[in-house]
């Protein structure tokens, strides 16, 4: 049973992020393309981190325009028939919902607060009060407008489970071992920790592509969590 875990594939170019792909896939459930690598390669990254493999693809872009034109982003992405993609849930229920129609099978994942924020760098943008209210709003927000996924730190994730039930996916980036920095993350967890809290597929960059053997520091990951209850929607099959 392959590991709940999407490892981000921030990588400079289509070799390397192909590389690690191979490396992971037999060990998690789903690879991340993000915004950069997209634009840097273009859509035919997706075949070079899927390969052979088949394996279930999170594209993380982050879509946040006017309803119309997020809704053709959306139909232009989906006929690579990724398992998830990300809006922003700040563009408002109309935006979340258009992309839910235009998604053709694809789980619409809408994004709340940004783990690189902190309570100072959100009340910075004239959003008041601590980030668990932030981010409960907007997701309660994207689930009425139909997302499927829900996108929020480890810091949130129960209450965020609370406020939206158990049918709902819950991705968890700012994931990061014990003992491992937190880099440009401000809320983090280790693994085992968001997973408790009722997270469903946990983002892990950096401690598996940075290591020396990408393969083996998923391995080891994957390992260290236990088997996913049967039936949770996005856990690993």
């Amino acid at each position: 049973m392959k590991a709940p875990i999407a490892v981000a594939l921030d990588a400079q170019d289509a070799e390397t992020a192909a590389r690690w792909a191979l490396a992971v896939t037999p060990h998690v459930a789903v690879v991340k393309v993000g915004l950069e690598l997209f634009c840097r390669v273009g859509p035919s990254i997706v075949q070079s981190v899927r390969g052979a493999s088949g394996t279930e693809l999170f594209l993380d872009l982050k879509l946040h325009d006017i309803p119309n034109t997020v809704a053709g982003a959306v139909r232009a992405v989906a006929r690579h028939k990724p398992r998830y993609l990300t809006v922003h849930a700040g563009g408002g229920a109309d935006m979340v919902q258009a992309a839910v129609e235009a998604a053709d099978g694809v789980t619409i994942a809408a994004v709340t607060v940004l783990t690189s924020m902190s309570e100072e760098a959100l009340a910075a943008t004239g959003l008041a009060g601590p980030p668990l209210d932030a981010v409960r709003r907007l997701a309660a927000l994207a689930v009425g407008a139909g997302a499927g996924a829900v996108v929020c730190s480890p810091h949130e994730v129960a209450a965020v489970r609370a406020e939206v039930g158990p049918a709902v996916v819950l991705i968890t980036p700012g994931v990061r071992p014990a003992g491992v920095e937190a880099n440009d993350q401000a809320r983090v967890a280790t693994p085992e920790q968001a997973l408790a809290d009722g997270a469903d597929l946990l983002v892990i960059g950096r401690p598996i592509t940075g290591a020396l053997d990408p393969g083996a520091a998923a391995a080891r990951i994957a390992a260290s969590l236990q088997p996913a209850p049967a039936g949770r929607p996005g856990r690993a099959r």
